[in-house]
């Protein structure tokens, strides 16, 4: 599964994808609202981490533009901005979940699965093409009756 890590901190962004790689997870680092919307809008992501400050157009702006444009991968808010009301600014933006910096990382995957798993319903169980099928849910693949060996990252 691929995630959407949206984080103009280069430091914080490496950190982010290296652990999320870890995790199994195919990550694209974007540093701005406008690359953001951009990578968001031409690829399906099975949720997207959103930091609130970014150049360009905040974090709470690309939750916007991304709902409004029918996007619907999942949404983590992941930022330094933790009072009531920016929580609630992100969610009516468009967030699905929010977290405030400081994080555990083991409470960011937690999330993570959670966002995924309830946006799984949405996916198709299984994706064919000829003989080569991909199930997203185990993550698994087969070719024919053989089952492919792939790398996490794959």
């Amino acid at each position: 599964m691929r995630l959407l890590v949206v984080e103009d901190d280069l430091r914080m962004a490496s950190v982010l994808a290296r652990g999320l790689e870890e995790e199994g997870y195919g990550v694209d680092v974007a540093g701005s609202g406008p690359e953001a919307v951009s990578m968001a809008t031409a690829h399906a992501y099975a949720s997207i981490v959103l930091d609130v400050m970014l150049p360009g157009f905040d974090g709470f702006e690309v939750a916007r533009r991304l709902r409004a444009g029918r996007c619907r991968s999942p949404i983590l808010m992941l930022t330094g901005r933790a009072s009531v009301d920016d929580r609630v600014e992100g969610l009516d933006a468009g967030a699905d979940d929010y977290l405030s910096k400081p994080f555990s990382f083991a409470e960011l995957s937690a999330r993570l699965r959670a966002l995924i798993r309830r946006n799984r319903s949405e996916l198709p169980a299984r994706l064919v093409v000829g003989d080569l099928v991909l199930d997203p849910s185990t993550r698994g693949a087969w070719r024919g009756e053989t089952q492919l060996e792939l790398s996490p990252k794959e």
